[in-house]
């Protein structure tokens, strides 16, 4: 479902899984000017010379869990909800971003069309802190490979330690940035999540999509170092891997996106597209404890916000009743920091958030274009 730019004059565009911040990295980075007036981010144009979008998705692994430069943007997004040993909450972020500057093979070394930019966060109820660093490819400060799995930039990582076979069925996950360090192992065990209709995940009415899937069954184990205090931690973790060239429409404002964890062992992905002059466009998927995804139509969710907070000039909505009647889960959900805002070069909120109602839980919850 993945960034961020905030343009002279401009609302600051952010960050659902993808075409977030590569969307934006793409087209403020690397496009003329001009492109900041198609539409959301310049995305709602063709990717005229970009691998399209096509159902259906026919994912293959280890092969997908790598790099697709022939598509135009790409993201690999890990956040996990986190306790210490003192039951204190906690969240991290890690993404990995890939963007294509042109359509056409990849050439080597300083001629590579790829552009890299990665975030990492560390959030306590109190305490925020976040980093950004951007590489090009081709010069071996970034990249994915698909198996063994290893995705990097500089010295932030994110690599497999399970068997060959099972390339993200075990994670290791390495992150610092000013005022934080974590230090994780991931382990799951059960197979990705296709998320949409096998993978091909609709973003509006017209027919814009992306290729989606989701690892979100991570046990997490590891250290946080946070304002310079080390925790043993543990908890859940959520990866999402997404790949596109055109996903958006020229109406799309933003978006608000949802990533649960639910005490009764099921999971649940929402998102919410702002529309202009129309109802936002919802999807979803509801994954069952055993990994069998239930895809959701937009007439099965309900989100609307409860409660703002004031994050620098920008009111935020930072609680939120989310229903899907036919599942039974009618929940509310609240931010862990409401001030969880992702100053980097392409802005957004992004931060953890606690579950109650008909089920209890954590998750994470993105918001963009506010």
């Amino acid at each position: 479902m993945n960034a961020r730019a905030e343009a002279a004059g401009r609302r600051p565009l952010a960050g659902v899984r993808g075409w977030r911040a590569c969307a934006l990295l793409a087209v403020t980075l690397m496009l003329p000017g001009a492109a900041l007036g198609q539409g959301f981010a310049g995305l709602a144009d063709a990717g005229d010379g970009f691998a399209a979008v096509t159902a259906p998705a026919a994912l293959a692994f280890p092969r997908d869990h790598g790099a697709h430069p022939g598509f135009r943007v790409e993201w690999w997004y890990l956040t996990a909800n986190l306790t210490g040993e003192d039951g204190t909450g906690y969240g991290v972020q890690w993404t990995l971003f890939r963007s294509a500057m042109a359509p056409g093979a990849d050439a080597p070394g300083w001629e590579n069309g790829q552009v890299w930019m990665a975030h990492a966060a560390a959030t306590g109820a109190g305490t925020h802190r976040f980093a950004e660093t951007f590489a090009r490819g081709g010069v071996g400060q970034a990249g994915v490979e698909a198996a063994p799995f290893r995705a990097f930039i500089d010295n932030w990582s994110m690599t497999a330690t399970g068997a060959p076979g099972d390339a993200l069925a075990g994670l290791r996950l390495r992150a610092s940035g000013d005022g934080f360090a974590y230090d994780l192992t991931l382990a799951a065990d059960r197979p990705p999540v296709p998320q949409g209709d096998a993978g091909f995940s609709v973003k509006s009415e017209r027919g814009q999509a992306s290729y989606y899937y989701s690892q979100p069954f991570y046990t997490v184990e590891g250290t946080l170092t946070l304002d310079g205090r080390e925790v043993a931690v543990s908890g859940q973790g959520w990866l999402d891997r997404e790949w596109s060239s055109a996903p958006l429409t020229e109406d799309q404002e933003g978006w608000d996106w949802f990533a649960l964890h639910l005490d009764d062992g099921r999971k649940l992905m929402v998102y919410r597209l702002r529309q202009r002059g129309a109802p936002a466009y919802l999807a979803g998927t509801v994954i069952a404890a055993d990994g069998t995804p239930t895809p959701l139509r937009p007439s099965e969710i309900a989100a609307e916000p409860t409660g703002t907070a004031t994050v620098g000039e920008r009111s935020l909505p930072v609680r939120w009743r989310l229903a899907v009647p036919g599942h039974g889960i009618v929940v509310d959900i609240e931010a862990l920091n409401a001030q969880s805002w992702m100053g980097t070069s392409y802005a957004y909120w992004e931060g953890p958030i606690r579950v109650s109602g008909s089920q209890a839980g954590v998750g994470y919850l993105e918001l963009t274009g506010y």
